[in-house]
C-alpha cells in the first residue's frame, strides 16, 4: 500500500478509535489495517498509535503527525473531486437528511436511479422528522416539508407543493359525527403533529374565511404515519400530506373531513449549506431527485 493510502488509513483509525472501525468505515480487513500502520510506523521510525483493549489511542509522536497529515489527506481528496468534476464526473459521499415519511415511500427509487447515473457516487441518508441543522451536522442537502423557509443561513430549493388533508376514520365520524364546520372541531379527537411540546394550531382558510383550531388531543406525534395510523384505528382527526394517506382515502379506510377547507402550503423543498458553488455531486443527487418527483412520484 502506498505511502498516501497508508495515512488515509491511519487517519481513519485516529477518527474511529478503532482499528476494527477503520476497517470497516474503508472496506477492509482488520489484519490489513493492522498492517498497513505497523508499515507506516516503520518507515517513520516512531510509534504513531497506542492499543489498549478498549480502544486506540494516539501517541505525542502520532498526535503531531496527524495534525500534520490530515490537511495534505483532505487537498488531495478535494483536488481529486475537482479534476473529476472539471471533466462532468460526479464521485464521492452525498450526506442526505430527508424526513422518515417521504425516505420510506419515495427515496429508494431515487437511490436506486442515482447510483445507475453516478455509479462512482455514494450516498449516506439520514432519516428523521427533526429539524436537521446541516450546517452544523455537515450535510450535503436536506429534504424538507414543510412551510416557508426560517433559515437564513441555508440556500433552499421549492420542488412543488405538498397538499394537505384533514383525514378520519369512517367508523369513527359515524359515532362522534362528520364536523360541518372548523368550529365542530372542538368536540372531537385531534391528532397534531408536535415537533416539541406544543399542541399544533390547524390554520384552516375557505375564500376569506379563515379559522384556526388548536389540536390538542389525546395523542400527537412527531411522524406523519404513526398519526395516519392512529386515524386509521379511529382515534380522531388527523391533518396529513396527502401522499401518506392517499391510498387509504381510495380504499375507503380514511375519509376526508372539511374538503372545502384548505391549510396554509407547504412545500417540498431542498435546502443546502452556503455553498458558493454547488458541487457537482450535489447538484446530480438534487436532479434525479427532482426528475423522479416530477416524472413518477408527483405528491
Amino acid at each position: 500500500m502506498g505511502e498516501l493510502e497508508s495515512i488515509r488509513v491511519f487517519l481513519a483509525v485516529v477518527e474511529q478509535q478503532s482499528f476494527a472501525g477503520a476497517a470497516r468505515q474503508l472496506g477492509l480487513t482488520p489484519a490489513s489495517v493492522t498492517r498497513t500502520i505497523a508499515g507506516l510506523e516503520n518507515r517513520l521510525g516512531v510509534q504513531l498509535l497506542v492499543r489498549t483493549t478498549r480502544q486506540v489511542s494516539l501517541t505525542s509522536a502520532g498526535a503531531v503527525y496527524a495534525a500534520r497529515v490530515a490537511p495534505l489527506a483532505e487537498a488531495l481528496t478535494r483536488a481529486a473531486q475537482e479534476t473529476r468534476e472539471a471533466q462532468g464526473i460526479a464521485s464521492g459521499l452525498v450526506r442526505v437528511s430527508a424526513p422518515m415519511s417521504l425516505g420510506l415511500r419515495v427515496l429508494p427509487a431515487v437511490l436506486s436511479r442515482f447510483a445507475g447515473l453516478y455509479p462512482q457516487t455514494h450516498v449516506a441518508l439520514n432519516l428523521s422528522d427533526s429539524f436537521v441543522d446541516i450546517v452544523e451536522e455537515d450535510y450535503d442537502l436536506a429534504i424538507r416539508i414543510s412551510g416557508p423557509p426560517g433559515d437564513k443561513s441555508t440556500i433552499w430549493r421549492k420542488i412543488c407543493p405538498v397538499p394537505r388533508a384533514l383525514v378520519a376514520a369512517p367508523g369513527y365520524l359515524r359515532v362522534q359525527g362528520t364536523p360541518q364546520d372548523p368550529a365542530d372541531l372542538a368536540g372531537h379527537a385531534c391528532l397534531g403533529y408536535r415537533a416539541d411540546a406544543r399542541d399544533e394550531v390547524w390554520e384552516l382558510s375557505k375564500g376569506s374565511t379563515r379559522r384556526s383550531h388548536r389540536a390538542a388531543g389525546r395523542f400527537g406525534a412527531n411522524n406523519g404515519d404513526v398519526l395516519a395510523r392512529l386515524a386509521l384505528n379511529g382515534e380522531g382527526i388527523a391533518l396529513l400530506p396527502r401522499f401518506i394517506v392517499e391510498e387509504d382515502l381510495a380504499a375507503g379506510r380514511l375519509a376526508e373531513v372539511l374538503p372545502g377547507w384548505s391549510a396554509p402550503e407547504i412545500w417540498l423543498t431542498l435546502y443546502y449549506p452556503p455553498y458558493e458553488r454547488l458541487p457537482l455531486k450535489v447538484a446530480a443527487f438534487s436532479d434525479v431527485f427532482e426528475a423522479h418527483i416530477r416524472e413518477a412520484c408527483p405528491l
